[in-house]
């Protein structure tokens, strides 16, 4: 059980470091990304977040992982 939960945080994490920044590429290329000035608007600083977040939690997903697998 204790490999099953290691390597499905593996694959966890995994999926996170594909998906999210291939979507960063479609938000920051989205037209509301910028104002007229060029600044960032609240729709990439949010979006920016989450994907960090995201990003954040697949990192200790894969810390967990391999602590899981090795232990």
């Amino acid at each position: 059980m204790v490999a099953f939960a290691g390597i499905l945080l593996l694959i966890n994490a995994v999926y996170n470091v594909v998906v999210w920044p291939r979507f960063w590429t479609r938000v920051a290329k989205d037209p509301r990304a910028r104002d007229d000035q060029g600044r960032a608007t609240k729709f990439l600083r949010v979006h920016a977040i989450l994907i960090g977040v995201a990003l954040l939690i697949a990192l200790v997903s894969a810390i967990a992982g391999i602590w899981l697998l090795v232990a």
